[in-house]
């Protein structure tokens, strides 16, 4: 990264404006013709293997298509042979597993030394037997696992009533729209022949599917695996009539929430399971629902100069055109500059005005809002729908009364899905049982939806925008909020990494709504802030701090997102001028590639904490923007259009 200027004149008011106008440029020069702004999802290459795996039990794989998905997974591969799920993260074994059985899939010889030394590490680490259960399930299709050594997922679970434990609805949104068509993959055992044996993955080939020891039966892990064992044998004597019952009414609920696009819920996983769901309940591959979901991955695919081939787990459109709005205004961009009402258009279309699955629990309560991805109706989250609402209420547009409706019925849909402790989650109100997450089955990621700090702290400081400040609800946040300051004085981040983000995004809102930046809670947040600070002047938060918060809490390389993350939350907090600041924007200054935006290759986005991480690619442009952007004009907090 070339430095352009000396440090003495690296944080001077033309040096940072020269930087922010660069980003600016770049930023619009990605804006879509339709408005919209949409940056690469990065994950993992379970994306990429599980892809290949789709369409082998299908029967659809092709020889291009496996050639490039074979060669962007083999340029994933760390010198040990192994594959992680973030940049420069420990190896993992599942990842390692499902890679390598794709590369297998796509001719790589065993013997090679890439795949010795890949089949090495699995070994090392128990084999296919100590890989989690989505795992196993992709190589049960195959036979390469047997389906009775997998945890039981009746389908009719679709009958219990949403007052029941365990539910569909105890379930997060992303969790339920996998595990109904599981409950169906589940019900069938569905065994393709294998092209190839995997003995090489076992630590012991004479006993390759060992039984898994029990927990004491005292604990909930223990009560859950018995109970998975009397499920066993619920199989083998369930009604027929039931179960077919059960079935049928999963299968409608699967179609019944394909999106427009063909996708289910935006999302990889219950997109794939349910296609294979749908094509063992009888549908094939010609009939129009089938054809539209596979048609989704099309649009999920990235396609690398060099011939490789990625898929997305997700896309984020809605998402990164409201964060580039508020951003192109932080930098000082005319209210009513073209390419924000262009952006201020699209975001008007793609707001949602009918019911998803959120009206489970608030049946009474009118829609309105807007999802993360192009299509996913079913589906609006509370947080996208807040930061919406932030860059609507910055721009003037022409057809204002069509702008304040779309924000009222937001406003007023957000409020409803306020959970009872006076927080807000992402996607559904009080979805805070914690037994779902002690099932057998579920050993990856959180299949709950608890509120959480970064989304509880955009609502707030939406309601504090359209002038909601004192509204008890708006309150009631606020105290959650302090409630749950850690006591080093961050905040946890749900879906960002990590307490960076949590942080950054809760002392704006606080500041928001009037608290004093002197009041104690704002003053040790600044405190952690800058003791949290590189030495090169930049921020960086390391994905272990999920598993290692002692370790890695605000530690880690410095990225321009949680440089921009921090050095937000220090402007809101009035340090518009400290020290900590100035060090910030001289990293950002000085780190800036030529063409106006920085190099992030790690990853500061969050799916799971710790088991699935993200690497937003627009997140390293529009953030240092709206930071900068403060720093130059001042913070814009309550003084948005009205």
């Amino acid at each position: 990264m070339a430095v352009r200027q000396s440090d003495e004149t690296l944080s001077s008011a033309a040096a940072v404006a020269e930087t922010l106008d660069r980003a600016t440029a770049h930023l619009l020069s990605l804006q879509h013709p339709d408005g919209w702004w949409k940056g690469d999802l990065e994950t993992n290459v379970t994306m990429d293997a599980e892809d290949l795996l789709l369409r082998q039990f299908l029967g659809i794989r092709t020889a291009e298509q496996t050639a490039a998905t074979a060669a962007w997974i083999r340029s994933q591969q760390r010198e040990d042979g192994t594959w992680s799920t973030f940049h420069d993260g420990p190896p993992e074994l599942s990842t390692t597993v499902e890679a390598y059985v794709a590369l297998r899939l796509a001719g790589d010889d065993p013997q090679d030394p890439h795949m010795r030394a890949a089949s090495a590490f699995v070994r090392a680490g128990g084999g296919i037997a100590a890989a989690r259960v989505f795992t196993r399930i992709w190589l049960a299709l195959f036979g390469w696992w047997p389906w009775d050594r997998l945890p039981e997922m009746p389908p009719e679970i679709m009958f219990l009533p949403k007052w029941l434990p365990l539910n569909i609805y105890a379930f997060g949104c992303w969790a339920r729209q996998t595990i109904v068509p599981l409950t169906v993959v589940s019900a069938h055992r569905p065994v393709r022949p294998a092209p190839f044996t995997l003995t090489e993955l076992h630590t012991d080939p004479a006993d390759p599917y060992p039984q898994r020891p029990l927990a004491a039966p005292t604990s909930w892990d223990g009560l859950f695996e018995r109970l998975d064992r009397v499920l066993h044998v619920y199989r083998r004597y369930a009604a027929r009539p039931l179960r077919r019952a059960a079935l049928a009414k999963a299968g409608r609920w699967i179609i019944e929430r394909q999106e427009a696009d063909g996708c289910w819920g935006g999302i990889q996983p219950p997109a794939v399971y349910s296609l294979i769901a749908l094509q063992l309940l009888g549908y094939d591959l010609d009939h129009p629902v089938m054809k539209a979901g596979l048609a989704s991955f099309d649009r999920f695919t990235v396609h690398t100069e060099d011939g490789g081939r990625w898929m997305e787990a997700c896309q984020s459109p809605v998402w990164d055109t409201c964060l580039a709005a508020i951003a192109l205004r932080d930098a000082g961009l005319p209210a009513d500059h073209p390419g924000l009402l262009a952006a201020v258009d699209w975001m008007l279309d793609e707001e949602i005005t009918t019911t998803g699955d959120w009206a489970v629990q608030r049946p009474r309560l009118a829609p309105g809002g807007w999802a993360f991805e192009f299509e996913n109706d079913n589906y609006p989250d509370i947080d996208d729908t807040a930061e919406v609402v932030l860059a609507l209420r910055r721009v003037t547009h022409p057809e204002q009364p069509r702008v304040d409706g779309a924000v009222r019925r937001a406003v007023e849909w957000s409020l409803g899905m306020q959970s009872k402790n006076g927080a807000w989650a992402a996607f559904d109100v009080d979805n805070t049982s914690t037994l779902p997450n002690k099932l057998p089955f579920c050993d990856f990621g959180e299949v709950v939806d608890p509120p959480s700090a970064d989304v509880t702290a955009h609502v707030v400081e939406m309601l504090a925008e359209v002038g909601r400040a004192d509204d008890p609800r708006t309150r009631r946040g606020v105290d959650w909020l302090l409630a749950n300051q850690e006591a080093d004085g961050s905040w946890f981040g749900r879906w960002g990494t990590n307490y960076i983000y949590g942080t950054g995004s809760v002392l704006p809102a606080l500041v928001a709504v009037g608290m004093s930046p002197a009041h104690p809670a704002i003053r040790r947040a600044v405190s952690w802030l800058e003791d949290r600070q590189n030495p090169d002047g930049g921020w960086g938060e390391d994905m272990r701090s999920y598993e290692d918060p002692a370790q890695w809490s605000g530690r880690g390389e410095s990225t321009a997102s949680q440089t921009a993350w921090a050095l937000m939350a220090l402007l809101a907090a009035g340090e518009g001028r400290s020290e900590a600041v100035e060090r910030g924007v001289r990293w950002l200054v000085a780190t800036q590639l030529p063409e106006g935006t920085w190099d992030e290759p790690q990853f500061t986005g969050t799916g799971f904490p710790w088991d699935f991480s993200i690497n937003y690619h627009l997140y390293r442009l529009v953030f240092p923007v709206t930071a900068l952007g403060r720093y130059l004009h001042g913070t814009p907090l309550g003084g948005g259009v009205r």
